[in-house]
């Protein structure tokens, strides 16, 4: 199958050649399905295969290979791009028909097609599919083998990337046979009580969603910066994997890697054993602003705006004071470096979302690492983290471990997929085939980020008001304090300085941070002059800090393949509205 040609492969879900040109279109520059192996998957044997293929079609078969990866859930961030964009060239098939010529079978019979030697069926909404031939190319190796004899919906449910039309027109080219009936109701009554993503608490509905499942939601601009503090139920949502439900009565945090032994304390302990220390922070994603890179050349991720950066309040104990009380001393802190986190956020096989940060970070007292049990003056949220999550001040939000579950103080770096082989950045010349996610270093600190949230792209001003009001937020990593936000409305030519909040309105101006922990970001506002002759404004931003880090002028040189540190001057187009006097 690696080794058909791109027609031949299309071929096989019912394409004739003219249509699978159209399709090729529409997948040469963007469709990908990223699996929690992706980084390795996507690189893995390409050059040999186009060695030993000595053709376009070889290397076209292998894009196939990986398109036919999103078929089952992989563990690990997934999104796709390309055919869902391009609705009137694509040439989609149904995956079920009103009159099937197919043989019917029960789930009994499918059950027995388990393994390479029988075939490995799978069902999905009454059909029946074989997808032997898929495993050997399935990016997340044998985790495949899960589904096998069994429904798609528990492993699919996990990502809304399966639910798009390009993977259901593949997997319909597998069908065998329908399910029986009986089997499908049963199916459903399954299903019904076995939705990973049943326990998700609501949400509110002024978020922009970027994925269902899991949930993925960002703010609207205009309401992002109408606080200081981030309303929880405001504050941008980034799930990796299903909310846990977790009981607080029954709750406990293991910690390992010091000498005395693993320590285990309750939500209780952690409140009554501990100082609560309260921060303000600000939280940013790391693929924030990742639209603007996808403008330049399609990346792989989720198309965040601008709003991916909350900023609220955070109480809970010191992360050095619990770990100084789980013992913790200088002959530690000679071998080990790093302090990983795991979350009791967890897949269907039971691996759990994991990260870290460097030891130095962890256990300075300037570092304000905490175990945050309360955000905004009350518990923690479901989305959020309940009952207990890592704040990292200052450290990309990945690292912020939520429902965290376990600490281990380690001479090495997280073995999590999402510290080893995502969220890392790369020279814009470096591209799926040629990754090594070995070479770089895991984002931790984020660099100096700003952008406009009023007025809004392509919206209008009024010319007899005289002026602009811009408005917006500044933020910037490693506890680095913003201070000076540079603002121009003709696209760079002659620039403004907005002024800078650093507090909530009416609480007057707050104390300038310690040197080195300016947590929080600063909103900003400017009004500015209209241009006398201009008919449109290209309104631009940038954000100086501390350390005199500015933000570079454009995405192009920055553009990296996952879409992270996206943080080029941000600009926003606007027309202006003559206030014409009627013609008598």
């Amino acid at each position: 199958m690696l080794h058909l040609c791109h027609h031949q492969v299309l071929a096989r879900v019912g394409l004739h050649r003219t249509q699978s040109t159209q399709v090729l279109k529409c997948l040469t520059p963007a469709l990908s399905v990223w699996g929690r192996h992706g980084g390795a998957c996507w690189r893995s044997t390409g050059a040999d295969e186009r060695q030993e293929s000595g053709s376009f079609h070889g290397a076209r078969s292998r894009t196939f290979g990986y398109i036919l990866g999103g078929l089952v859930a992989g563990t690990g961030a997934v999104l796709a791009y390309g055919l869902h964009n391009s609705q009137t060239e694509r040439a989609a098939l149904s995956i079920q028909s009103e009159t099937s010529s197919f043989p019917v079978y029960t789930q009994e019979e499918v059950t027995k097609h388990r393994s390479l030697e029988e075939g490995v069926w799978v069902t999905y909404k009454g059909g029946v599919y074989d997808i032997t031939e898929f495993v050997a190319m399935h990016p997340g190796g044998d985790k495949i083998l899960l589904a096998a004899g069994g429904a798609l919906e528990p492993f699919w449910a996990l990502y809304a990337v399966h639910g798009q039309d390009h993977v259901l027109d593949i997997l319909s080219g597998y069908k065998v046979g329908e399910l029986s009936p009986e089997d499908v109701k049963q199916q459903q009554q399954n299903r019904d009580t076995a939705d990973p993503y049943s326990n998700d608490p609501p949400r509110h509905p002024a978020l922009s969603v970027n994925s269902l499942k899991p949930f993925n939601a960002e703010p609207p601009p205009a309401l992002l910066t109408d606080n200081y503090i981030t309303p929880s139920a405001l504050f941008f949502k980034r799930n990796h994997l299903p909310v846990p439900k977790v009981d607080p009565e029954t709750y406990r945090l293991e910690i390992e890697g010091l000498p005395g032994g693993p320590v285990s304390l309750s939500l209780e302990e952690l409140k009554s054993r501990f100082p609560k220390h309260t921060i303000t922070a600000t939280l940013q994603c790391a693929g924030n602003r990742r639209s603007e890179m996808n403008k330049v050349k399609t990346v792989k991720g989720l198309n965040w705006g601008i709003a991916a950066i909350s900023n609220a309040t955070w109480s809970g104990a010191r992360l050095r004071d619990v770990l100084l009380y789980a013992g913790f001393g200088p002959e530690v802190a000679a071998q080990a470096k790093h302090v990983q986190f795991e979350g009791l956020d967890r897949d269907v096989t039971g691996t759990v979302y994991g990260a870290s940060i460097p030891l130095n970070k962890a256990i300075n007292e300037e570092g304000d690492c905490l175990l945050a049990y309360e955000m905004n003056g009350e518990a923690l949220p479901a989305d959020h983290g309940y009952p207990v999550r890592a704040v990292v001040p200052g450290v990309v939000g990945a690292r912020n471990v939520k429902w965290l579950g376990k600490i281990v103080v380690s001479e090495e770096e997280s073995k999590s997929h999402w510290q080893q082989n995502d969220y890392k950045g790369f020279s814009p010349g470096t591209d799926w085939d040629t990754v090594d996610f070995k070479s770089a270093p895991a984002i931790q600190e984020l660099p100096i980020q700003s952008a406009i949230t009023q007025p809004s792209e392509g919206s209008s001003v009024d010319r007899s008001m005289e002026e602009v009001t811009v408005k917006g937020y500044a933020w910037s990593g490693g506890g680095r304090e913003v201070v000076r936000v540079d603002v121009s409305v003709d696209g760079g030519k002659t620039w403004h300085v907005a002024n800078l909040q650093n507090s909530q309105k009416g609480q007057g101006p707050a104390p300038s941070p310690p040197p080195g922990r300016a947590w929080a970001w600063k909103l900003w506002e400017i009004a500015v002059p209209l241009p006398p002759e201009a008919q449109e404004l290209e309104i631009v931003c940038k954000a100086v800090d501390n350390s005199y880090n500015s933000q570079p002028d454009s995405v192009a040189p920055i553009w990296n393949l996952r879409g992270v540190l996206s943080n080029a001057w941000h600009r926003v187009k606007v027309k202006i509205d003559e206030d014409l006097e009627d013609e008598e």
